[in-house]
């Protein structure tokens, strides 16, 4: 794996890249009672196609984003919606803690170039994460202060403007390409990782180092 560059600032997707990201599993807990086994992959599915749906127009709390994808998920599974099923997810977000091999990988790297976390997250939230990550990091934005979600540039937009940065002072690094390498690229961020989770697939056309898991990234910075 070659190096990269010595990049100004590593930035970071929160959940999912770093954050054990559990909306299927609680999911899959919360409508056992509705949904067949054979179903639930499918269930599952449709809950993080209107999730992202719902993060692509004007900002809103995320508390919305998430009640709204799962009742228009019910709704398409003509399955009984429950407020409570929201209430629980939305509460058990911020008690999440890191992928196991986060913590070491970016121990290697954070005493060395400023690290920063640009997530889809309200900051009430994003706080407790953060800290069960064990690093200190440079920043850490959320989409409430952006007023914009990824995969929206706006919020890419912030956060460069935050930092008095260009784009190419960034390696951005996410385990999705959806919502955050392929806009990192648009908005002109030349060096991207994408972590290898098994979430999504990779596509090679947004020009991007793969790696599978954090501690990876030393290698690509030349530490």
């Amino acid at each position: 794996m070659g190096i990269i560059f010595r990049p100004k600032y590593i930035s970071f997707d929160c959940y999912g890249t770093l954050i054990y990201f559990q909306m299927s599993p609680m999911a899959r807990k919360l409508f056992a009672d509705r949904i067949g086994a054979d179903d639930m992959e499918r269930f599952c599915k449709d809950f993080s196609a209107f999730r992202y749906d719902e993060v692509l127009g004007d900002w809103k709390p995320y508390y919305e984003v998430v009640y709204n994808a799962l009742l228009r998920t019910a709704n398409r599974w003509k399955v009984p919606f429950r407020e409570s099923d929201v209430a629980e997810i939305y509460a058990a977000v911020p008690t999440w803690g890191p992928h196991p091999d986060v913590t070491e990988g970016l121990a290697r790297i954070a005493d060395k170039i400023p690290l920063v976390i640009l997530s889809n997250a309200m900051d009430a939230q994003l706080v407790h994460n953060v800290k069960n990550l064990g690093v200190p990091f440079h920043r850490v934005y959320s989409a409430q202060q952006a007023k914009a979600y990824k995969p929206r540039l706006t919020a890419f937009e912030y956060m460069i403007g935050q930092l008095d940065a260009k784009p190419e002072d960034f390696l951005h690094v996410s385990s999705s390409m959806r919502y955050d390498l392929m806009s990192a690229n648009d908005i002109g961020i030349k060096d991207k990782a994408f972590v290898n989770r098994g979430h999504e697939p990779g596509t090679p056309f947004y020009n991007y180092q793969e790696i599978s898991e954090i501690g990876g990234l030393a290698g690509l910075v030349g530490l």
